[in-house]
């Protein structure tokens, strides 16, 4: 359970929710059991890369029992490296068999990305080359848990590209950055000394903290913009007293354990803000 990381499960649950909100607010009369299927693409995807990095990060050395935060398996010892390589490939498995079973109910073309986002997934940390190492970490969660999960999911259901789908998927993509750019703040110092080179270490402390306070400003910003249509996307305003507190902590110059509570927060934006805006739009 703690390499699963069950606290990061809502970047998986978010953007199903809203692509299943935006197509049943187009009336989709599809099996709901599609969106079941979407869901469980979504998590053991999310859960295999959450192994991935660990496995990756700890043969490599780079996280050890000094880190700042929860212990990593391999990293701290507690499980061996073969061992949680092996929890990555099963639940990375899971995630292939459902999604293949949606793609043979909605269209063959769906296999195709989900292919991609295996790959991709893995190649975080992990492979010669990882692009988590060259500070496109944020740009990888912004694609492929915000505008792929909520625009695959309405695919899943609607079997149509729907552009207003792509629009939601910009602020659950960005509650997803959000979400990193906290956990590479907090690691910022570690990272550096490892040569892991994350956006935070590339940009600096500073430059990070008005990223963070940006990325949730302009989070909101597109979920109003996408309610001028007449959906409710604004809904997702409900969460931005978590955002709030969360910025000033950040702005204050909060930094490792103290940044800690910030992590907490951040997931609540995204779980609370992701689910009152697939609320909203369904609805209406």
């Amino acid at each position: 359970m703690a390499g699963a990381r069950p606290r990061t499960l809502s970047a998986g649950l978010v953007p199903v929710a809203v692509g299943t909100a935006v197509a049943v607010g187009e009336g989709s009369a599809t099996a709901w059991w599609r969106a079941a299927v979407a869901l469980v693409v979504a998590m053991a995807l999310q859960v295999g890369v959450n192994f991935s990095n660990d496995y990756s990060d700890g043969v490599r050395g780079i996280d050890d029992s000094t880190r700042i935060g929860p212990r990593r398996l391999v990293g701290s010892g507690l499980v061996e490296a073969r061992r949680v390589k092996w929890a990555a490939l099963v639940a990375l498995a899971v995630a292939a068999a459902a999604g293949v079973v949606l793609a043979a109910a909605a269209g063959w073309e769906l296999l195709a990305v989900g292919v991609v986002c295996l790959v991709v997934g893995w190649l975080y940390t992990g492979g010669p080359k990882p692009y988590g190492y060259m500070g496109l970490g944020e740009v990888f969660v912004f694609v492929f848990f915000g505008l792929v999960a909520t625009a695959g999911t309405a695919y899943a259901l609607l079997e149509r590209l729907d552009w207003f789908a792509v629009l939601c998927g910009v602020p659950v993509g960005l509650w997803a950055v959000a979400l990193l750019t906290a956990n590479n703040l907090r690691d910022i110092v570690g990272d550096a000394a490892a040569g892991k080179r994350t956006l935070p270490v590339r940009l600096g402390e500073r430059r990070t903290r008005l990223m963070y306070m940006a990325v949730l400003e302009a989070s909101y910003a597109v979920a109003l913009a996408a309610s001028f249509g007449g959906r409710a996307a604004a809904a997702a305003v409900v969460g931005a007293p978590f955002a709030v507190s969360a910025v000033r902590r950040v702005l204050r110059g909060a930094s490792g354990p103290e940044l800690i509570p910030v992590l907490g927060a951040t997931a609540k934006v995204q779980l609370v803000s992701g689910l009152a805006m697939a609320a909203g739009i369904a609805v209406t």
